[in-house]
């Protein structure tokens, strides 16, 4: 057994207190005990009472104290870059929480399509009229926990299942084939099912690997139509709706596009659809689902209501009549 004056130091390994690394880095920022400690109103000896236990903590000395200066050390420097952005995120959080505290907020959970295609351009009227309600969305594909997440509501886009259970049905969709106004004026013809194979065809470029997407396909849609063989002028893929629904916009090819997202573009005319007897069902909906802890607060009961409206309006614009058995009211 070593001796006791060669026995290696026990490493510490407990967290530093806060306060020490505050005391820190008011002395790394003045390089003076006396100016660190006007800025966090202490004493000069409190300061420097925080700075030995921080350097006793670490195991290392932080600062070489010279008669008239104060130096960091390489170790002092190294903490001083990694310490200092690290609190003030932790000050910006506080700050955040602050500000938002005691104000009434809803928080929505969706996907990036139906947020920029839908949600988004209806929200000016809710926030007119509910001045006092601040809205948070989170767009992700990622379906968030309502029972333990911070989100009061989500925005769903799937079968009825259990996924939907306890949910209110929005409105389903049809999908239509779509165009750019300026890509009809190119003079090919387009009154028959099979005329869409002389123009570009977009689509999902992962419609094809799973059943869920398989429902939006072309190849659903030519199948319908006897068309098996069908091959267009050219494909041209996307990973989101919005995409696609921009893309037809562009004028760059022929969209079969979810009624209900298109619905205003088809209103305004920057859409056209074409061959508009030639619509295909889809089994997916729309949902609301509203998170247990949040059910019955007043912000998030007028946020529904002024769903429910908008979303009745979408039905009338898209002639969707829900089936009874699958509308399941939240009262």
């Amino acid at each position: 057994m070593p001796p006791a004056e060669f026995a290696p130091a026990v490493q510490r390994t407990r967290p530093v207190a806060t306060g020490h690394w505050r005391a820190f880095l008011a002395v790394a920022r003045h390089l003076n005990f006396r100016a660190a400690a006007d800025e966090l109103a202490l004493t000069q000896s409190a300061v420097s009472r925080q700075i030995q236990a921080l350097e006793d903590e670490v195991g290392v000395a932080l600062f070489l104290r010279h008669t008239r200066a104060v130096e960091l050390t390489g170790a002092g420097a190294q903490l001083q870059r990694a310490v200092a952005p690290a609190l003030e995120r932790m000050d910006t959080a506080v700050r955040l929480v602050r500000q938002t505290a005691g104000r009434r907020s809803v928080a929505i959970t969706t996907w990036a399509s139906f947020a920029s295609m839908w949600l988004i351009p209806r929200m000016e009227a809710f926030q007119r009229d509910n001045p006092g309600i601040d809205i948070r969305i989170d767009a992700s594909d990622v379906p968030v926990d309502l029972e333990t997440s911070d989100v009061d509501l989500a925005l769903r886009y799937s079968l009825p299942g259990p996924g939907t259970q306890g949910g209110q049905r929005l409105f389903g969709e049809q999908l239509a084939v779509v165009a750019s106004p300026w890509l009809l004026k190119s003079g090919k013809p387009l009154r028959t099912p099979a005329d869409v194979a002389q123009f570009t065809l977009i689509e999902a470029g992962d419609a094809h690997r799973s059943q869920h997407l398989e429902w939006l396909s072309w190849r659903r849609w030519f199948d319908a139509r006897d068309l098996a063989k069908l091959q267009p002028e050219r494909w041209l893929y996307f990973n989101y709706a919005h995409q696609i629904v921009q893309a037809a916009l562009a004028g760059q090819g022929l969209a079969l596009a979810r009624m209900p997202l298109i619905a205003d573009a088809l209103a305004s005319g920057d859409l056209v659809e074409v061959l508009p007897d030639h619509r295909i069902d889809s089994p997916l909906a729309y949902w609301l689902l509203v998170g247990p802890r949040s059910a019955q607060r007043p912000e998030i009961k007028a946020f529904c209501a002024w769903l429910e409206i908008q979303a009745q309006a979408t039905r009338e614009a898209i002639g969707d009549v829900p089936d009874p058995d699958l509308n399941d009211n939240l009262d």
